[in-house]
């Protein structure tokens, strides 16, 4: 059985070395493709074998004809016959070791590209992916590496079978009939360009067709995503309409694309095979009066490989647009694979524990393209276990001050310090090992709730951990009813799932992680009353003997933490607990309508 191809048995710095920008995309494929130039030059040799019918076939045709018309002696036509038969009986391993060889360098291709775009989208900083969607970069992993794929195996069958038909149907012509091979050399490009331009004249009315087509998408998938609002309103027959109206144009459009395909096929039909009567009448003259050494088994060989020739012309010429999307998929690829706005940690200082002290030093950041700094002389020092909240209103820099703990963003003045170390020269990935985040919106994948509470942990956990951080996060009582227990699947992004039930899994989540520092991003804010209580509970059980960071608006959630900082303006203008900012009478009070802060 052939080993199955994974990831892991590629060269995995490969695609991520080469100089994609500046680069043309040919020769992005040809180094991505080097690796397997000796199956490549393999797959070529078979595909003439396998494809040798085609341009061998009008000769042994011509030369039992000649046996025929000639008389000559029948062993001839046994020897001829023979040869045919053991072209048809090579066709099918061949094409088996064709597909085999070729299949494996582009799957080997596509599968390479795909596994360099999710490990470089995994090194991108956050910064490119808040830039640029996650759909923009799940069509360059999916639909573009497609694509290119398509590409590929197009122009390997219809560009090898055209180019091994013509070289192999031009070198029989050179050698059978040397004096028609200049006729074929220019009747025959220009037949097929001939073609090319009554077919061309479709791209319009296809262009046309293809965007009725997407506003109809659009169309539908407007009226299926705001169904519930137009039949709250009675707007049925509006919506209606509207598909009913797009419809019509898709119809006029469609019928006026098949008429003008009708006539164009028709049209290139009586072309080809006018030029084909009148090559088969030439050559019929020529043997006839004698003017040149022509059987007649040359007469129909000359027809035959007119027309088999015109065709492998026109469909190499009809392989550009393929090729052409298939080297655009190339470049947009390595607008990913090229991008530089890496999070660098190569040569960092790795770190081996945590005790949870951080310390910001007249830190500052401004947001690339903006005219205000987010956050300015910010000084905090925070002690190991110390919990500190970060309220203020909109815009007062909480995320900013959470995504520069993370390490999401770099300061751009002053410096964050971690047990003492400036985190500028820390390898972030060690360091994120002791950070636990609970956001607002918890982030389950399509797995099992194991699968979920474990991710990310290097060996597997046993019955009596997964158990344990379940019961702390509040989890295990609604864990413990479900059919199947911690092997139940949540669905895509917990879907399945209650919001709270969803918080104590990320909660369980953290729990089993044991981090030094954790952050507690709005975690409770989406949350009924019932649920809340259960989370907080939990939260309680996780923030002991932890640095934590919470950034809430709600009071129950703050009003114990060890220090309070109220931002504004990416300052901080009040500091301490609850009472005391509540006592000062600033803005810290202002910002808590009824019990919210």
């Amino acid at each position: 059985m052939e080993k199955a191809l994974s990831p892991s048995s590629f060269p995995q710095g490969t695609p991520l070395d080469h100089r994609y920008q500046g680069e043309h995309p040919v020769r992005t494929l040809a180094y991505l493709l080097r690796p397997d130039r000796a199956r490549l030059a393999g797959a070529v040799a078979v595909f003439a074998v396998r494809h040798s019918p085609l341009w061998l076939l009008p000769l042994i045709t011509a030369n039992i004809i000649d046996v025929v018309v000639q008389q000559r002696p029948i062993s001839e036509l046994w020897w001829n016959a023979a040869v045919l038969a053991s072209m048809f009986i090579v066709n099918y391993p061949s094409a088996v070791v064709y597909s085999r060889l070729m299949s494996t360098t582009i799957r080997r291709l596509s599968t390479t590209l795909r596994s360099a775009l999710c490990r470089r989208m995994q090194e991108l900083s956050i910064g490119y992916h808040s830039r640029v969607s996650s759909g923009v970069l799940h069509a360059k992993v999916v639909r573009d590496v497609d694509t290119i794929e398509e590409s590929l195996k197009q122009t390997a069958e219809v560009g090898l079978g055209a180019v091994t038909t013509m070289l192999g149907g031009l070198i029989v012509i050179g050698i059978r009939a040397p004096a028609f091979l200049p006729i074929f050399l220019v009747v025959v490009p220009a037949a097929a360009l001939l073609i090319r331009l009554l077919r061309g004249r479709l791209r319009g009315r296809n262009e046309t067709f293809r965007k009725e087509i997407e506003v109809l998408s659009s169309r539908v998938t407007e009226m299926t995503s705001l169904i519930h609002i137009t039949r709250a309103h009675g707007l049925e027959n509006t919506a209606i309409h509207r598909v009913d109206g797009q419809l019509d144009r898709v119809r006029t459009a469609g019928f006026r694309l098949d008429l003008l395909n009708g006539r164009v096929s028709s049209l290139a039909w009586n072309v080809l095979n006018a030029l084909g009567v009148c090559c088969l009448i030439g050559a019929a003259l020529v043997a006839y009066y004698g003017w040149l050494p022509v059987t007649a088994g040359d007469v129909v060989m000359l027809s035959t490989f007119f027309t088999t020739l015109t065709a492998s012309t026109t469909a190499l010429m009809g392989l550009a647009p393929t090729m052409t999307r298939g080297l655009e998929s190339v470049r947009s690829i390595g607008e990913v694979l090229q991008a530089p706005d890496l999070e660098s940690n190569d040569g960092k200082r790795e770190i081996a524990g945590v005790t949870g002290a951080v310390e910001f030093r007249r830190v500052g950041f401004t947001y690339e393209g903006s005219a205000e700094p987010s956050v300015s002389d910010l000084d905090l020092a925070v002690r190991p276990g110390e919990t500190v909240a970060l309220v203020g209103p909109s815009g007062a820099g909480k995320s900013t001050v959470l995504n520069l703990l993370i390490g999401f963003i770099r300061p751009t003045e002053g410096a964050i310090l971690l047990d003492g170390i400036d985190t500028a020269g820390l390898d972030l990935r060690t360091y994120r090992r002791f950070l636990s985040v609970v956001p607002q919106e918890s982030i389950l994948f399509a797995g099992t709730i194991r699968e979920n509470v474990a991710y990310g942990l290097p060996d597997e956990v046993d019955e009596d951990t997964l158990r344990t951080a379940l019961q702390a996060a509040n989890a295990w009582e609604f864990v413990s009813r479900l059919p199947e227990g911690v092997d139940t699947l949540v669905g895509q992004h917990g879907a399945r799932l209650s919001g709270g039930q969803r918080q104590r899994l990320a909660i369980a989540r953290a729990l089993i992680r044991d981090p030094r520092v954790l952050i507690l991003d709005e975690a409770t804010s989406a949350l009924d009353g019932r649920s809340e209580s259960l989370v907080q509970e939990a939260l309680g059980r996780l923030m002991s003997g932890r640095t934590v960071f919470v950034v809430a608006h709600r009071l129950s959630t703050i009003r114990n933490a060890d220090r309070i900082m109220v931002l504004e303006g990416g300052r901080i203008r009040e500091s301490g607990t609850h009472d005391e900012l509540v006592a000062l009478g600033g803005l810290y009070q202002q910002l808590q309508p009824g019990h919210a802060a």
